[in-house]
């Protein structure tokens, strides 16, 4: 099903389809993006799982009057349309572009941050595309939720940007990595996730942990014992573009890459 006003029909809340996304439109997008970021709005956490967007990669449904509150404030803004049937919706403008991307991802980069001030996202989302394209969802601490696509290279260079940075400490074994941690003066998780999707629903695969601490003027550097996936330990440098060498081949390699 397609809408001539480009308009992306999708399941009602919680049902069980995938978006129809209208002829054209992917097309159109990705060569919008090859001018500059596309930005597409900031919406809440409820305002998202009522069109079915990021949902599986969420930590908790809104409680059913949050989300019907939700459905009325996109109604009157008109980004949200009864559809043909009663089983779908018309999900309009920036939000029905985020949703059709969205639905489009196969793997999720998730990096999550402590340290951060005011005015900066302690979350980002990046869902890449095929055509060297993202989808990036910054989540402040209030819950909004910025997206916007960009390409693949200023992605990556914002990311790398906001993620802790500094020279690389030489890996040791003897490091006491949960002592690190705990004196990091900031330090982020960053989980990259496979997925294939069932209807509208994401279902996980392999993933592939990375844990940045900066501590003591040094960035160090740790992955998941491959012996014992509970354990973290430090991981062999790669120079002064580490970080960004890594992100890269995370979202870029066939499958989730060990560091």
């Amino acid at each position: 099903m397609t809408d001539d006003e480009g308009n992306v029909p999708a399941s009602a809340p919680g049902g069980p389809g995938e978006a129809a996304v209208p002829e054209g439109l992917v097309a159109a997008v990705v060569d919008l993006v090859d001018t500059g970021p596309v930005l597409l709005g900031a919406y809440t956490i409820a305002e998202l799982t009522a069109v079915d967007a990021i949902v599986d990669f969420l930590e908790a449904r809104p409680s059913d009057d949050v989300l019907a509150e939700a459905v009325r404030s996109l109604a009157a803004r008109q980004l949200l349309l009864a559809g043909s049937t009663g089983e779908q919706i018309q999900v309009r403008g920036d939000l029905g572009i985020a949703v059709a991307f969205q639905q489009r991802a196969r793997r999720v980069l998730d990096a999550r941050a402590t340290g951060t001030v005011p005015g900066e996202p302690w979350r980002i989302l990046v869902l890449p595309q095929p055509e060297e394209i993202v989808l990036m969802v910054r989540i402040d601490a209030l819950g909004v939720h910025q997206i916007g696509l960009y390409k693949l290279d200023g992605a990556l260079d914002m990311l790398t940007d906001w993620l802790p940075k500094g020279p690389e400490a030489d890996p040791d074994p003897a490091t006491d990595t949960d002592a690190v941690l705990a004196a990091a003066e900031r330090s982020a998780l960053i989980t990259v996730t496979q997925y294939t999707a069932r209807g509208s629903a994401e279902v996980a695969g392999a993933s592939t942990d990375l844990v940045l601490a900066r501590h003591d003027g040094q960035l160090h550097v740790l992955a998941r014992d491959p012996g014992d996936k509970d354990r973290l330990v430090p991981s062999r440098g790669q120079g002064k573009d580490g970080v960004r060498d890594r992100l890269t081949a995370l979202l870029t390699s066939d499958t989730a890459v060990g560091v």
